[in-house]
């Protein structure tokens, strides 16, 4: 789907993680007809401004329950704090915008933007992770009042537009979470080069 505005690119992304969570959860191998309703619906809920994407506190509460673990790796030793919207680019100095990285992860990433390094990388991020990402990158573009702002406009923003993934892989190659979450036996998984 063309987008025109940051706003839209930002939910546009935000309505496929939606769809690619709901196809997680109901253990989808494919995308399906119903995953892609989600999707539809939620883009144009958040549109017209009749669906709101979830609080950040959400994440906060889930972050005190997860695997404490590199949110990049998976490794569960050495763990440092990274910026996921890294603060030399603008990124805020608070919990929201924090996850664990191991040393090595983030001394790899260092100041660059987590979603580009990590395409960098050839991995497609953890979907719990893509959603602190924008709804950080929501939370600045609406304080900031730069949701209808054209993409041609997204030239200081503190996160990289261009970064987030659009298409997505298939939920066989998706991950809720970099370690398994109770049952899950999933792990990260590469995207396709």
């Amino acid at each position: 789907m063309e987008t025109n505005t940051i706003g839209e690119t930002l939910y546009w992304c935000y309505a496929n993680l939606a769809m690619a969570h709901a196809a997680l959860t109901d253990d989808a191998k494919r995308f399906e007809q119903r995953h892609f309703i989600i999707r539809s619906r939620l883009y144009s809920g958040l549109r017209n401004g009749t669906m709101r994407i979830g609080p950040i506190a959400d994440d906060e509460r889930l972050k005190l329950t997860l695997p404490q673990a590199c949110a990049y790796c998976g490794e569960r030793k050495h763990l440092t704090i990274d910026h996921l919207i890294p603060r030399k680019i603008g990124g805020a100095d608070t919990g929201e915008n924090m996850v664990w990285a191991c040393r090595s992860c983030n001394s790899s990433k260092g100041a660059r933007d987590a979603l580009e390094w990590l395409a960098s990388r050839g991995v497609f991020p953890p979907l719990l992770l893509l959603r602190r990402y924008l709804k950080l990158a929501i939370a600045h573009c609406s304080t900031y009042d730069l949701m209808n702002a054209p993409i041609v406009a997204a030239t200081d923003l503190p996160f990289a537009l261009k970064a987030l993934p659009r298409p997505f892989p298939q939920p066989s190659e998706l991950v809720l979470w970099i370690v398994p979450i109770g049952e899950s036996k999933r792990t990260h998984s590469q995207v396709d080069a």
